[in-house]
C-alpha cells in the first residue's frame, strides 16, 4: 500500500506549479475530506483488513485515492475503465484523486480496492459525513421526507425455460474449463447445449394455442437434459477431488478449486431451478414467492410489485431512503423481500432522533406509509406535522380539515422533492441498475451512490454559504 504522504518528486513540483484549479464542487469535496479525517480512516481499516504487514509489500492505492476515486466514479456515472482513462488523461482529476504525476494503475486495481470495502464501512462513512455536516451548521434535521424505490439487479427476464438453459450452458462451460486444465481426470460427456437451447427457444416462441398441447412435453425434455447435465457435473466433482498441484497454495490447485467451487454452487442453484420448474409446469403448483429463484447469477434477487402501471413487476431489491430539507440522504436501507412501506416510519423516526438528538418537526411521506399506529408513533415522537395522507377509508371531518391545512399541503410539496432525488440517483448517478455481483456488493453500490450524493450536496451548500451577498442599492 502506498504511503499517505509520499516524497514529492520533481514531476509533482512541476505539476503543482502549473496552477491547476479544480472544479468548485470537487474542490469543496476535497477540502471537506481533508478537514474530516474519519472517512479516510474507515477506508484504511478495510484496506488493511486481513493483511499481516500492510506497511510492507508492493505499493497500492492510498485510502484517500480509493475514497476520492470511488466518489468520482459514482458522481460521473463511469465504469472502471472510463474512470481510469479519465484520471490518467486529466490534470484536474489527477489532483482531486491525489495521483498528481504518479502512474495511474489499471482499472482492475480500482475494482479490487473498492471490493475490499464493506457495506457497514460505507454506512459508517455516510453517518460520519452527516455528523460533520451538522457540526458545520449545514443541516439541522428539522424536516424529513421518506420514500422507497427499487434498484434492479443485472439479470434477464426470468422464465423457467431460460433458467434451465442458463444452468445447462454454465455448467457445460465450467466442466470444459476444468477439462482443459486436467484433461485426464474429467470424464467425457455428450455436449447437451444444442438440444437444451433448441427446446428453450421452442418454448419461448410458442403461441398460446401451441402451449396447450406442446408446453408440458417440451418442458419434460428440457428438465431431463438439465438433470443429466447436473449429474455429469457432480461426476466431474467426484473425479477431480484429488486433482491439483503439490500444495494448496500452488497456482494450479487454486484454479482447480475455484472452478470446483463454482460448479458446486451452480449445481445447488440448478437443483432449485429444476424443482421450481417441475412444481410450476408439471405439477401445476403455485410456488410461493419466497421459495422462487429468479437468476442463477444473482440468486438474492427479489420480485417486487409496487402497483406501477408502466412497470408492474421489477426484479432487484427495495431500497428505503430518507432525505433532509438540504438534500442530504440521512438514512438508506436495502430491504429483503417486498415489505410494506408502513413498516419504516417508526424505525426511521428513531434513527433520526439518534443522529440529530431530536425528532423532525415535519415528517412527510406518501399514503403508502399510512396506518393508525404510524400516526400515533409520530405524535409520540414529537413530530409537529406528520404529513402522511390517509390511505383508504372514509376521512373524519377533523382529518379532512388537517389535510387541507396550509402546513400539511406545504409538507406534501416538500415531500415531492424526494421523487426528484430518486430521479437524480437513477439518471445521474447510475443507481437504477446495479451491475455488481452479489448481495454485499449490491449494498456497497447503493451506499457509495448515496455517499457521492451527500458529498456533492455538502459541496453545493458550502459554495452557497461562502458566496458573498449582494448589497442593496
Amino acid at each position: 500500500m502506498r504511503t499517505d504522504d509520499p516524497q514529492t518528486s520533481f514531476a509533482d513540483l512541476e505539476f503543482i506549479r502549473q496552477g491547476v484549479h479544480l472544479d468548485p464542487l470537487l474542490q469543496k469535496i476535497s477540502d471537506f475530506i481533508d478537514v474530516h479525517a474519519e472517512p479516510v480512516e474507515l477506508v484504511r481499516k478495510d484496506l488493511h483488513r486481513g493483511l499481516k504487514k500492510p506497511e510492507t509489500g508492493r505499493g497500492g492505492l492510498t485510502p484517500k485515492q480509493v475514497l476520492c476515486s470511488l466518489i468520482l466514479m459514482r458522481y460521473k456515472n463511469w465504469d472502471y475503465r472510463e474512470l481510469r482513462e479519465r484520471i490518467n488523461d486529466g490534470y484536474t482529476l489527477r489532483k482531486f484523486t491525489g495521483f498528481y504525476s504518479q502512474p495511474v494503475p489499471k482499472h482492475n486495481a480500482f475494482n479490487q480496492a473498492f471490493n475490499r470495502l464493506t457495506p457497514v464501512t460505507v454506512e459508517k462513512i455516510n453517518d460520519a459525513v452527516i455528523e460533520a455536516a451538522v457540526d458545520d451548521g449545514l443541516e439541522d434535521g428539522e424536516k424529513l421526507r421518506a420514500d422507497t424505490t427499487v434498484v434492479e439487479t443485472d439479470i434477464h427476464w426470468p422464465t423457467d425455460a431460460t433458467l434451465l438453459w442458463d444452468t445447462v450452458r454454465v455448467l457445460i462451460r465450467l466442466i470444459g474449463q476444468l477439462r482443459d486444465i486436467v484433461p485426464k481426470d474429467v470424464p467425457r460427456f455428450p455436449n447437451r447445449k444444442r438440444s437444451a437451447r433448441k427446446r428453450m427457444q421452442k418454448l419461448q416462441r410458442m403461441t398460446a394455442a401451441q402451449r396447450k398441447n406442446q408446453q408440458v412435453s417440451t418442458y419434460r425434455q428440457l428438465l431431463t437434459i438439465t438433470q443429466e447435465v447436473l449429474a455429469n457435473a457432480r461426476r466431474t466433482l467426484d473425479a477431480t477431488k484429488r486433482s491439483g498441484g503439490k500444495s494448496r497454495t500452488d497456482g494450479l490447485t487454486i484454479e482447480i478449486e475455484g472452478l470446483r467451487k463454482q460448479i458446486t454452487d451452480y449445481c445447488g442453484l440448478g437443483d432449485r431451478v429444476v424443482d421450481q420448474a417441475r412444481r410450476r409446469v408439471i405439477d401445476g403448483e403455485q410456488v410461493p414467492t419466497s421459495e422462487k429463484i429468479y437468476s442463477i447469477f444473482e440468486p438474492h434477487t427479489d420480485l417486487i410489485k409496487r402497483g406501477k402501471i408502466n412497470k408492474p413487476i421489477e426484479f432487484g431489491h427495495k431500497v428505503f431512503l430518507a432525505e433532509s430539507a438540504q438534500g442530504l440522504i440521512t438514512q438508506y436501507r436495502v430491504l429483503d423481500g417486498n415489505p410494506s412501506d408502513e413498516d419504516h416510519v417508526e424505525p426511521s423516526l428513531k434513527t433520526h432522533k439518534k443522529k440529530f438528538g431530536h425528532a423532525p418537526k415535519v415528517f412527510a411521506t406518501d399514503r403508502g406509509f399510512d396506518n393508525s399506529s404510524n400516526q400515533k408513533a409520530c405524535r409520540k415522537a414529537g413530530v409537529r406535522c406528520a404529513s402522511i395522507p390517509q390511505c383508504g377509508g372514509k376521512k373524519t371531518r377533523r382529518r379532512e380539515t388537517f389535510e387541507k391545512s396550509r402546513a400539511f399541503r406545504s409538507a406534501q410539496r416538500f415531500r415531492a422533492g424526494i421523487e426528484g432525488r430518486i430521479s437524480v440517483l437513477f439518471r445521474g448517478r447510475g443507481m437504477k441498475r446495479c451491475l455488481a455481483h452479489g448481495k454485499q456488493r449490491f449494498e456497497l453500490f447503493v451506499g457509495v451512490t448515496v455517499l457521492a450524493n451527500n458529498l456533492l450536496k455538502i459541496a453545493q451548500l458550502l459554495i452557497k454559504k461562502n458566496k458573498p451577498r449582494r448589497r442593496a442599492a
